[in-house]
């Protein structure tokens, strides 16, 4: 079943009522207070400039425990280098504009539409989304982006990330994963890189319990 959502109100039906491709709901806009109430529930936007905004509730989730994070002999040598420098929130438009320019495999073109941008900038500016920066000396060369949720806000919600300099996206997860700040990070999208980095799959019930913990 596929509701159709209007920009009258807020209201986002049960997630649980999802498509077998996680596809729950059409229309509406992206006010941060739509986001706000979709992030909250486990829903969140994915589309592209070709359809109208899509909203989404998958049947298993791809997460990451900050305590099951596994960093390799090759990483921690990387970070004793101390080659980068790691900021929080100092350029949060540049990394979402980077994430909409980098190449995905398997895909052609970007979701992270310019209406997707100002939409995430619009929850930045009112502190519920954040960034991590990567520094090769004064040239941003790697991050990440996404939304701050949960009953206590102890969800992140991974929108994207990016590298311009070898593991700088690597660096960027890491530093949110050892910086206490989260107790369990979304990551969405399932990658091989991320499952070696200790992400795994829970059912979607599992992950709407840990997100009103």
């Amino acid at each position: 079943m596929l509701f159709q959502l209007n920009e009258e109100d807020f209201w986002f039906p049960d997630p649980l009522l999802a498509e077998e491709d996680g596809l729950l709901a059409i229309g509406g806009d992206l006010k941060t207070e739509r986001l706000r109430c979709a992030y909250a529930q486990g829903i969140f936007p994915w589309y592209d400039e070709s359809t109208p905004i899509l909203w989404y509730a998958p049947p298993n989730r791809f997460i990451l425990l900050p305590q099951d994070l596994r960093i390799s002999k090759s990483m921690r040598k990387e970070l004793r280098s101390n080659s980068y420098r790691i900021t929080y929130n100092s350029a949060f438009a540049q990394v979402i504009h980077h994430c909409a320019l980098s190449p995905r495999k398997g895909q052609q073109g970007t979701w992270i539409t310019e209406d997707m941008q100002t939409a995430y900038i619009n929850l930045h500016q009112e502190g519920f989304a954040m960034s991590v920066e990567v520094w090769k000396k004064e040239q941003l060369v790697g991050g990440l982006y996404g939304v701050i949720c949960g009953k206590r806000n102890h969800v992140f919600c991974g929108e994207s990330m990016f590298s311009l300099a070898p593991n700088a996206s690597k660096l960027a997860l890491i530093e949110l994963c050892t910086s206490n700040r989260f107790e369990l990070i979304d990551c969405q999208i399932e990658s091989e890189h991320l499952r070696s980095m200790g992400a795994k799959v829970i059912p979607a019930k599992s992950y709407y319990q840990l997100l009103q913990t």
